[in-house]
Parts: structure tokens; sequence; C-alpha cells
């Protein structure tokens, strides 16, 4: 029984694990919850009135999500810098509250410098977030200058008690959480494993949803990939360390992907294309040409059950025949005799079997260190040493090392927002003011949030909309609940701590789940401020509503950004990562100097996430522009195909030192001129060179690459299946590179005759 408990256990955590990353969502939820509890129970055995509770709260939680370093020192350092920030800003407050004029100017300036701020990184960003936020909370607690001994008093057990959760009661270290984000990136793998089964599996009426589960398990493990690799440089002991972390997630990201796209082929009547895992809506393949139950694929349905158990089983319980045997027969699908009698699609399945099991034993040894060898076989031997080799070649490599230039003045995104928000504030104080003379700060508030890690017009709308709607439910739960609650006080506050569990726990996954929890626990704080009634709600969604409006106005009137100009400058940052990352491969796979490709790739994961993010106002659901918002989704969607395609040919390119199967090609460096040169096109079209049409030239279209690499010549090798891979993998890019072109209406040239 307690076996079947601790198994059943483990299989809810490796959910929850895979659901959050990292265990981030958790962890800030936690740690911020604690913090007020902490601040509220030493408040209360000083015998802190309830405004003075409420303040230590606010200022509790504001200490713990201000801060975004990674490094317990650096947080130390802001943390200490950011009490007197606090208490030069409540002392303002208190000082300012009577003078309507100063005060309302002083506000407009600090949020001017709190958003100016952030141009300092992180340290700057969060000074200028707790400054706002705690003059927002004097405001909200009514500071007098009479009372500003026992406010300080307050801050300050707010921010030890923040300091001591924070390192001491619920510590959080890069180590600690980039290993927790290696567990949930395990379990992510296992879980799109699971859906790649349902895809074997599927019958004709199921095909739709498996795929779409596919489609969702590629995206959530690529997600997890990109948090890894932001958080290796400071989790792992050293550099080496750190580059064959992600060159071995690198591996298991590249081969789970292709086992995907191998499965679809294999189930499909035509070869399956890259662009069905990653456009939402497209359509399933035609036809089925894999039997339901045969030898052949119960053996596959066995080998991927395999693949999950051996990805899924934690470090340290290597040991045993029986894990040894599984690991043993997928790395064995690597070996031409090895594969079962089956079609080419099918035998290719197997074969990416192979090679996402030699990716999970590659990423075991880079996370856990050497494993039990003394059941190898020799095929599994075959692959320690290729991975050994690979460690030394990665050891012996340096760091490339590149220059981004800075935009000055106004063109700085930082002192763009800085104005805009200044301008929206403005606006939003003299409106708050007709509705309200006090709580007009609601206004301001809601302007200052919906500027928040936005850049578009575009995405200050969405992002406005989504609150004003979380707002407005949030009014509906918080009346319902201050009647049930009434003057409750500690049932009140627990409701409180509840509801900022949620709303940092939500807060990535839905901004208007977010705002319904920041509504619904100021309903809460309104009843034990003795200041609760419907209408002041009801008040809170007007100032809301205004905020928003204010924050638009600005965005679109004040050195505006337009959505369409935002994402063409993401898309020309997109398309010159693609660019570094193909000829940089091809480069190196035909013979040229190394290069570090995976770090080149990563960047272009990361532009073309930030792209993703920038499209979000084209492609809502409630956008009027269909048409638009279609083909949205189809040029990101070709661009994440371009990625992966990308992605396999620099991780194979890095193979060419150690790899005895892989060996320099020359003929590919014309194969990827063509890619270089079309893709160079797009960007130009699609940036201010191309707005003209002169000079930037056509897309060029051909014979397929393997064409241009025909071996017929005399003398000429005949192509081994990795060089037969990296042929296709160059051919789809070239396809998806030239489809990229239609839906932005960049000219194609005809072929040559």
């Amino acid at each position: 029984m307690r076996a079947a408990g601790r198994a059943a256990w483990a299989r809810v955590w490796d959910r929850v694990a895979a659901s959050d990353p990292g265990l981030l969502r958790l962890t800030a939820g936690l740690r911020t919850v604690s913090a007020i509890a902490l601040t509220l129970a030493v408040l209360s055995l000083l015998r802190a009135s309830v405004p003075h509770l409420v303040a230590g709260a606010m200022a509790a939680m504001v200490s713990m999500f201000a801060i975004r370093e990674k490094q317990r020192g650096q947080q130390a350092v802001t943390l200490a810098q950011g009490l007197p920030v606090a208490l030069a800003s409540v002392s303002l407050s208190a000082l300012l509250n009577s003078r309507v004029v100063a005060g309302d100017v002083f506000f407009v300036l600090l949020i001017f410098g709190a958003v100016y701020s952030r141009r300092f990184g992180d340290r700057g960003t969060a000074l200028g977030l707790i400054g706002f936020q705690i003059y927002f909370l004097s405001l909200f607690v009514g500071a007098t200058v009479s009372a500003l001994p026992r406010l300080y008093g307050v801050l300050g057990v707010a921010f030890v008690c923040s300091a001591l959760v924070r390192f001491a009661l619920v510590p959080e270290t890069p180590t600690g959480t980039l290993d927790r984000l290696r567990r949930a990136f395990r379990a992510r793998f296992a879980q799109l494993v699971t859906a790649q089964l349902a895809l074997l599996d599927a019958g004709p009426d199921d095909m739709e949803k498996a795929l779409v589960d596919v489609r969702e398990g590629t995206a959530r493990l690529h997600e997890t990939a990109l948090l890894i690799q932001g958080r290796l440089e400071d989790g792992t002991s050293d550099e080496t360390a750190a580059r064959l972390v992600q060159r071995r997630i690198a591996d298991a990201e590249v081969a789970a992907e292709r086992l995907g796209l191998l499965l679809l082929t294999a189930r499909s009547a035509e070869r399956g294309h890259t662009l069905t895992l990653h456009l939402p809506g497209a359509p399933v393949p035609a036809g089925d040409r894999l039997p339901k139950r045969d030898e052949t694929t119960d053996t596959l349905r066995r080998d991927l059950e395999a693949l999950r158990l051996l990805v899924l089983r934690p470090a340290g319980t290597d040991s045993g025949t029986g894990l040894a045997h599984v690991r043993n027969r997928l790395l064995g699908y690597r070996e031409e005799e090895n594969l079962p009698p089956a079609s080419d699609a099918v035998q290719d399945v197997f074969r990416g079997i192979g090679e996402a099991g030699r990716a999970v034993l590659g990423l075991r040894i880079a996370v856990d260190g050497p494993q039990d060898e003394s059941e190898d076989t020799p095929a599994t031997t075959r692959s320690r040493e290729e991975l050994d080799a690979e460690d030394v070649a990665i050891a012996g490599s340096e760091e490339a090392e590149g220059e981004d230039a800075e935009r000055t003045g106004l063109r700085r995104p930082t002192t763009r927002a800085a104005v805009q928000v200044a301008v929206g504030s403005s606006l939003a104080i003299i409106g708050g003011e007709f509705l309200s003379s006090q709580r007009w700060y609601w206004a301001v508030l809601t302007c200052w949030i919906v500027f928040i890690n936005t850049s578009s017009t575009g995405e200050i709308l969405v992002k406005g909309y989504r609150r004003l709607l979380g707002t407005v439910l949030g009014v509906v739960a918080g009346i319902g609940l201050a009647g049930l609650v009434g003057h409750h006080t500690w049932t009140a506050f627990a409701l409180v701590l509840l509801f900022i569990f949620a709303m940092f726990y939500t807060a990535p996954l839905s901004y208007t789940l977010m705002s319904f929890f920041v509504t619904a626990m100021l309903g809460l704080l309104y009843t034990l401020l003795h200041t609760y009634s419907a209408s002041v709600l009801v008040l809170r969604v007007e100032e809301t509503a205004l905020g928003a409006a204010c924050g638009v106005v600005a965005a679109a009137l004040v050195l505006p950004v337009h959505t369409d100009r935002r994402t063409n400058e993401l898309l020309g940052t997109v398309l010159a990562r693609l660019t570094d990352v193909t000829e940089a491969a091809v480069d190196q796979l035909s013979g040229g100097a190394p290069a570090e490709l995976l770090d080149k790739a990563r960047d272009l994961d990361q532009a073309l996430a930030d792209l993703s993010a920038s499209t979000q106002p084209l492609t809502h659901p409630i956008t009027p522009l269909r048409a638009r918002r279609d083909t949205a989704r189809y040029v990101v969607a070709l661009l994440e195909t371009c990625a992966y395609h990308a992605r396999y040919l620099a991780a194979t390119a890095e193979l060419l030192p150690t790899h005895p199967s892989i060996a320099a090609d020359p003929r590919l460096r014309e194969a990827g001129r063509r890619i270089v040169h079309n893709i160079g096109v797009i960007g130009a079209y699609v940036t201010d060179e191309g707005e003209d049409g002169d000079g930037v030239g056509a897309i060029e279209t051909g014979p397929s690459i393997a064409s241009l690499l025909r071996p017929g010549t005399p003398g000429t090798p005949r192509y081994g299946r990795v060089t037969d891979r990296v042929l296709r993998h160059l051919q789809r890019l070239d396809e998806a590179v030239v489809g990229l072109a239609r839906p932005l209406d960049v000219p194609i040239a005809a072929p040559a005759q």
C-alpha cells in the first residue's frame, strides 16, 4: 500500500512539476504568502491596528515580488536599498497628502522615474516598483505625517520578515531552481511521449485531438528548455558544465520533436510536414498507412512506453538488469542491423526512438554524472563514447562574444514607455478626480500596470481589456465575500492570503484571473478598513476602465509604437537570428570553422518567443480582422518550423568533430547560400529597407537541395544516413522560407530554365 501511495504521489508530483516548470509559480506564491503571514503575526503581537496590518501585508507583498534577481547576494543588496526608498516614498506621500497639485505632480514624476529606471536592469526595476507601490500603499491607507513613525516601523517589520522568508524560511537558490527545471523538463518530455503514444493509437475520430496534444506537448517542452537556458549560467558550477547541460537539453528537445514528426509521417499517407506540429488548427494529414495491431506496431508501442519509463526514472535508480536492458534495446535502434522489418517510415520511427534514448542518456550523464556501464551492449558503448567525445569538445570550446547596439534618446524603449505612462497617468489623475476625489489613484494604478511588460499599442489594449474583465468579475466576488466575512478580521486575512497565492500562481497563465483575485482581495481589504460598500467596488470598475482608456490613449498618441511596427521589428530580429544559425551551421557542416551554434540557436528561440508574445493582439479571439489573425498565426508557425530545422542543423554541425558517421561536405555551402539569400530578402521587405521594394531582390526558387548535391560525379561518396537527414532538414528549411514569402507578399522569382 505504501509503495502504491508513493507511486501515486510521484505521478501527481510529476504532473505538478510539468504544469509549473521549476515550480516557479508555486514557489513565488508560497514565499509571498509566507512573508505576509509572518508580517501579520509579528504586527499582531505588537498590537498593531488593522490599517497597519493592511499596510504591512501590502509592503511585504511588494518587497517579495519586486525583486527578480537570481543571485542571493544581489537580492540582499536590492532589498536593503529598497527599504530607504520605501521610507522616502511613504514620507513624501504623507507630506504631500494635503497639497493636491504638488502631490499629483510628484506622483507623475515618480511614475516616470519608476518606469525609466527599468533601463538600469533588475535592480533599477525593483527600486522603481517599490517606490511606486509604497506611494500607492500610503494613499490606500491614508498616511499622514503624524502616523509616519508607526508606518516606518510597519515597513521595517515587513522588509525584515520578507528577508527572513527569502533567505531562511523558504530559500530559493539558482541551483535548486535549475534542478527543479530539469525535473520539469523530464516530466514534460515524458508527457510528450505519452501524447505521441496516443497519436500512434488514435483512430480517425481521435487523430485531431491526438495531434493537438502532441503540438501542445512540443510547445511546452520548448518553453521549459528556454526557462532552463535562462537559468544555466547562475545555476551551474562553471561555464563548461552550463554548456554541457545546454547541449544535452538541445539534443533532447530536437530528438523529441523529431520523433513526433516521424510518427506523424508513419501514420499518414504522405510525409508529415513540420508545420503541422506548429500551426494551431492545421488539418490532420489524410490517410492511415500504419496497421493498428501487428507485431511491428506492438513493438513500437512497447518501445515508446520504454522510452517514457527511461525518461521518468529518477536519478540514482538506474541500476538493475531490467532498466539496462530497456536502455540497450532503445540505443540498439541506432544500428541498422537492429531495426525490425518494416516500411522506411516505420523504421525511421525506430531510429527516432534510438536517438531519443541517446539524448536521454546524454542528459543523465550531464546532470547526474557517470552511469552504471556494467550491462552495456556494444551499441550502448558506442553511444557513450560519442557522448564522451562531445563532452571533451564542449570543454575545449571558447565563448563567442558579441555586442548589441543600444538605442538612445526617445527611441530607447524605457524612455518612450516612461513618457507614455507619465502622460497616461496625468490623464488618469484628472479623470479620476472627477470620479472620486478619494480613490482616484485606482485609475493611475491601472494605467501603470497596463504598461508593464508591454511594447505596443495593441498589447496595451489587450492587457487593459483583460484587466477590466477580471476587475468586473472580481467586484462580483468581492461583494459576495464581503457579505459573508463581515468584520471577522482573521477570516478575512486568511482569504486575503489565499487570493494572493492564487494571484501569483495564475499570473503567468491568465492576466484576467490575476485581476480577478486582486479585486476580490481588495474587496476584503476594504471590509477590514471599514470602507467597504458596493458603490466603492463599482467605483473601482469605473476607475479601472478609465485607467485602461488613458493608457491606450497615451500609447496611441504619444510616441506610439503600432503593433504592425513592433511585430515587423521583432520579425526582422527573428529572421536575422535565423540567418545567423543557418549560415553558421551550414558553414560548419561544409568544413568551416566551429561557431557557438547552440548559443545562436537559443538567441533565435528567444527572439521567436518575443515575436509570438507581440502578435497576441493580432491573434486574440476577439479581433475582428480574421484574415490578419490567420496570417499572423501562419507566419509564426512557419517561423517555428524554420527554427526547428535550424536547431537540428546546429546540433548536427556541433557533432562534426566527434561523430564517426558525419563528415563535412563543402557542397552544402552552395545549398545554404540560397536559403540565406531568401531569408535576407524577406528580412529586407519587412523592415524599412523593403518599403519601396527597390533593390531588394526576389525569392530564389529552383531544384531541390538534394538535386543540387547529386552524388553522381566520379569519386563522390554516397550519402550516409545522417547526411541524408541534413539534406532533408535543409530541404524543409528551404521550403518553409519560400512558404514564408507568400503571406508576407514578398515577390518570388520564376525558376531559372
